[in-house]
């Protein structure tokens, strides 16, 4: 169904595509900014000023209900908790410094019961599931209520807009995975505008030397205040803006996700649009927010839920030190993920304190999220590459590896032979985002990973090259 009402887009008039983009938008806009929206930011922002104690006490007594809430009405934890020998008294009365007694849940896991033994019996209203990215494989299926959902939204607000001096009303561009531009596309434009919510959506999958111009004037036409979106896209686009001598938008404020924000990257924002840049770190399944304040320290965000960072022993690591996230989400109901290990490392900063003066949790780096860069033949540079594997259930896990500037293989572990179909799909899917590549499929029955038992999406073995025109 996705596949042809894709068909069906891609063939549209801009004009057209831009009045379906708004039309989504307004399901977006509603379902994130309406009900419990306003109620829940306010809350939030008199949270701003909370103690550690404070804090503590927070997390603990809505530890405690979520607790008892998944032991009473989610198959999985009853099940895992009885086997664990942890009773109904014990979740009423743990805290957070007695959470280690709990098992830990793995992604594996969350894939195969996601959509059956992990949700509740007792469910809130309009709730809908939404994938992960599935950068590396098969997505997990994350089910939001509308509660949830604009609860989560009211948190971001305060704690990543608002340290950036930003709200949702301010226009924006942002650079992400929708596949907004038809395929194979190289005439433009290479945004598209969605009116209600006033984004400017840049295609992530066009950016080199000959198309930037174009990128700018879609932001300038639609006064952009401020570029969000995959930290490496937006480096991309400053970078091409700055080598092309084209003259900047004006812009307060780069918002980055997905990916890393290097120095590097925060060098050419001040230098290219002369605004800084605020890293944060999320995930669809709203069990962690990790986000950075106006004096430029990242901060773990306590209402959204219990981070651990753990070491190989699956010990607390000490500040200075570094570890695995493993998080306990505080706002889903309806599909409690309890201990859920992300896969991804970060760092606890020895320095607790802040200019900003919040008792909320310093890291100093988060490790996990470093994706090398592709380079197309025709110099377009690209990171995030989730649409290949994306809708096909067969494929477990895959990565990327260029070999060349024309030559790429997809390795991809998989539940039962793929067919001809599949493989085709697979190769239009990168000849799409990269132009005329040779690409080779592998079968294989593992991926290597590291130390902190993931492995990297895209792995690129070739310089960055801008070949000339």
């Amino acid at each position: 169904m996705i596949g042809i009402l894709e068909k069906i887009y891609n063939k549209l008039p801009v004009f057209i595509q831009n009045l379906l983009v708004t039309i989504y938008g307004i399901h977006w806009f509603r379902r994130r900014y309406g009900g419990v929206f306003e109620k829940e930011l306010n809350n939030c922002l008199k949270r701003n000023d909370y103690t550690e104690d404070q804090w503590k006490h927070y997390q603990n007594e809505n530890l405690q209900k979520i607790l008892l809430h998944a032991f009473n009405t989610v198959p999985y934890y009853k099940h895992i908790f009885n086997t664990s020998g942890i009773t109904r008294n014990q979740l009423l009365h743990l805290t957070v410094d007695q959470i280690q007694i709990l098992p830990i849940l793995d992604k594996e896991t969350f894939r195969k019961l996601g959509l059956t033994e992990l949700v509740s019996n007792i469910r809130e209203p309009k709730g809908l599931f939404y994938p992960s990215s599935g950068s590396t494989g098969t997505p997990t299926q994350n089910l939001y209520s509308l509660r949830m959902h604009q609860t989560y939204y009211a948190i971001f607000e305060a704690r990543v807009l608002y340290w950036a001096g930003l709200n949702y009303k301010v226009p924006r561009a942002v650079i992400g995975g929708r596949r907004i531009v038809r395929d194979g596309d190289d005439k433009g434009p290479y945004y598209r505008y969605n009116l209600v919510e006033k984004q400017t959506y840049l295609s992530a999958y066009h950016i080199s030397a000959k198309t930037v111009k174009n990128y700018v004037e879609g932001i300038v036409k639609h006064k952009a205040e401020y570029l969000t979106g995959y930290a490496s896209a937006n480096f991309f686009l400053a970078r091409f803006i700055e080598e092309a001598g084209i003259k900047p938008p004006k812009i307060r404020a780069v918002l980055t996700s997905a990916d890393k924000l290097t120095e590097e990257m925060r060098e050419t924002f001040r230098r290219v649009y002369g605004c800084e840049a605020f890293d944060s770190y999320n995930g669809v399944e709203a069990t962690c927010l990790i986000s950075e304040c106006e004096h430029h320290r990242l901060h773990i965000v306590p209402d959204v839920g219990i981070v651990e960072i753990l070491n190989e022993k699956g010990e607390p690591c000490k500040p200075g030190e570094t570890g695995e996230i493993v998080t306990t989400g505080l706002l889903n109901y309806d599909q409690p993920l309890i201990r859920y290990r992300m896969g991804d490392l970060i760092r606890l900063s020895e320095d607790q304190t802040c200019k900003c003066g919040r008792s909320m949790p310093v890291v100093d780096e988060i490790i996990g999220r470093v994706e090398d860069t592709v380079v197309g033949p025709d110099g377009r540079e690209m990171v995030r590459f989730h649409s290949i594997f994306y809708n096909m259930p067969s494929i477990i896990e895959g990565q990327v590896i260029q070999h060349t500037y024309n030559d790429f293989e997809l390795k991809v572990v998989t539940s039962k032979a793929l067919t001809n179909s599949e493989y085709a799909i697979l190769k239009k899917r990168m000849v799409s985002q990269l132009g005329d590549v040779n690409v080779t499929i592998n079968v294989v029955e593992s991926i290597p990973r590291s130390p902190n038992g993931k492995f990297k999406a895209v792995i690129s073995k070739v310089p960055r090259k801008r070949p000339e025109a």
